[in-house]
């Protein structure tokens, strides 16, 4: 292999990596010159009925950023002709406009379309002498001329992909803005009504005083008890509005640290309860820790809550490996469980499986816990039966290091 393949070799080698036009004119016009062994070379674009000199390396200027009509340039005819153009003396080829090159050291050319059928441009080689290039070099600039076709295609295509990204994050970006909007609407003109709703009814109470009968405190516990529970579902639904926004902080986390924060956090519901815990070894992962630190106060927190019937409860966390080098991680527990046929809407906002009455809750957790997870690139599931407990499993991509 000489040295002229080698190089149209290491071309194409670049022109497959180039995401611009810019790049892959920067490729192709020293490639073309080191191919042919010219003086100069030039990368021409038509520009509908003008050939556009869009760059050019040579050993002098020659018509970088200029313009010419299609029918009076020699870059022109090639492109209308679709064919190649070897010319030994420019000055006795009529097609050549002899009075552009006069001021340059132009004797010879060689001239190669972009693209066989409907050319998008041409590669132009020049000499400072009479000079009529081998066949076979003739043959390399075709070649490096279609592949350059493939490459700006493949870079129109990355930077359409480009444009409806931007156009995407800029749509993305403004759903963000409605969101804001929305959870300070929700926040200010919800949360007002049941504001004064609460202050009207201790109003109420204060008034009555010991004269109001049972029937009355009753009606006013039952309206109190639900100002509670709308504000507490509002209270959900803007923390999980904040949390599809929120930026996640990838660092290394200590997953049985964060358990055992947990569990202090949870030490009020653990009072008087008789809990038999199994930690297992738990890896290290990466992640954002606060985010992790809710999927699994949230997952914890359930454990604890659905074992609340039971006079001694066990729940255990551990990890095993899982596929592709992912850990998974899971809460069991041997609680009231639920029917496995209701398990697509677990993790739905504000989908709950269990009447308020029996347990409390927003209906909104598990469905923080599977958008968190997501956004981590793993997976969550459950597997339960009624009255036999519950095992809630996720997956965390690229563990710094697996449990054994």
């Amino acid at each position: 292999m000489n040295a002229a393949t080698e190089r149209l070799l290491a071309a194409v080698q670049d022109l497959s990596l180039a995401r611009s036009l810019d790049g892959v004119m920067e490729i192709v016009r020293h490639a073309a010159r080191d191919i042919s062994g010219a003086d100069g070379a030039t990368f021409v674009l038509r520009d509908v009925d003008k050939c556009f000199y869009a760059e050019e390396d040579a050993i002098s200027p020659l018509w970088k950023g200029s313009r010419f009509p299609m029918s009076a340039c020699i870059s022109g005819w090639v492109m209308l002709n679709r064919k190649t153009v070897v010319i030994e003396d420019i000055y006795a080829d009529p097609r050549i406009p002899a009075d552009a090159y006069r001021p340059t050291f132009v004797k010879s050319l060689a001239m190669v379309p972009i693209r066989s059928k409907a050319p998008i441009g041409a590669i132009g080689n020049y000499w400072a002498r009479r000079y009529t290039p081998p066949p076979e070099t003739v043959r390399l600039l075709e070649a490096l001329a279609n592949f350059t076709s493939i490459a700006i295609e493949n870079a129109d295509l990355y930077a359409g992909l480009e444009r409806r990204v931007a156009e995407r994050t800029s749509e993305l970006a403004e759903v963000n803005r409605e969101l804001e909007s929305f959870s300070y609407s929700v926040s200010h003109d919800l949360r007002t009504p049941l504001r004064h709703m609460s202050g009207f009814m201790g109003m109420l109470r204060e008034e009555l005083g010991p004269s109001a009968g049972a029937q009355a405190v009753k009606f006013m516990d039952t309206v109190e008890a639900s100002v509670k529970r709308m504000d507490g579902l509002i209270e959900a639904l803007l923390s999980f509005s904040r949390m599809g926004r929120a930026e996640l902080r990838r660092a290394r986390v200590d997953l049985s640290g964060l358990v055992a924060k947990v569990r202090d956090e949870l030490s009020g519901d653990l009072a008087g309860r008789d809990i038999e815990w199994k930690i297992g070894d738990l890896p290290e992962v990466e992640g954002d820790p606060e985010m992790l630190r809710q999927v699994l106060a949230n997952l914890v927190g359930n454990a604890v809550k659905f074992t609340g019937t039971r006079p001694r409860a066990v729940i255990e966390i551990g990890a095993r490996p899982g596929e592709a080098g992912r850990a998974v991680i899971f809460v069991r527990d041997n609680g009231v469980g639920f029917d496995m046929a209701y398990a697509d809407k677990l993790f739905g906002l504000f989908q709950r499986l269990h009447l308020k009455e029996d347990f409390e809750g927003t209906g909104v957790g598990l469905a923080n816990v599977r958008r968190i997870i997501k956004r981590h690139g793993g997976e969550v599931w459950a597997e339960s039966a009624v009255g036999r407990g519950s095992t809630f499993c996720f997956t965390l991509a690229a563990p710094v290091k697996a449990a054994v």
